[in-house]
């Protein structure tokens, strides 16, 4: 791996897609998000900006879901369905990467992540993105 700590590569659950992800800020991006397709994924993502993402190996293995306006564009292993990343919605200039994809990294070593309010969309409303909450994980004693 290379020496900067923001460039991270990553894989799906089969193997298939393998690339390496430039990350903008690092894990200090780390979020959810409650909108209908993110709330039912659960994903914790990080952000890469346009250009973060090089593919080593299975980009033609991609597919791409979009809905709604479809601005974003969804991204996941045609083979055994997980999803890597998106263009955001927000910031077309911008790519969340599924932290459960990068090498070494768990959802889970997050203690606290910001869950952005995707239901009320700035796009939709106008109005400047907020935080609909937080989501944290207690390990067990």
């Amino acid at each position: 791996m290379p020496d900067n700590p923001d460039i991270r590569t990553g894989q799906c659950h089969c193997g298939a897609v393998r690339f390496e992800a430039t990350l903008g800020d690092g894990f200090n991006t780390a979020i959810r998000c409650n909108c209908s397709y993110c709330r039912m994924r659960g994903a914790v993502a990080v952000m890469a900006r346009m250009g973060g993402i090089k593919f080593l190996k299975g980009e033609d293995a991609l597919t791409r879901y979009q809905f709604h306006t479809g601005a974003a564009q969804h991204f996941f292993c045609s083979t055994c369905g997980i999803y890597t990343h998106h263009q955001r919605r927000s910031d077309q200039n911008q790519y969340a990467v599924n932290v459960a994809c990068l090498d070494g990294v768990s959802p889970f070593d997050f203690p606290e992540v910001p869950v952005i309010d995707g239901v009320n969309h700035t796009s939709d409303t106008g109005k400047p993105s907020r935080r609909a909450g937080t989501l944290r994980f207690i390990p067990a004693e």
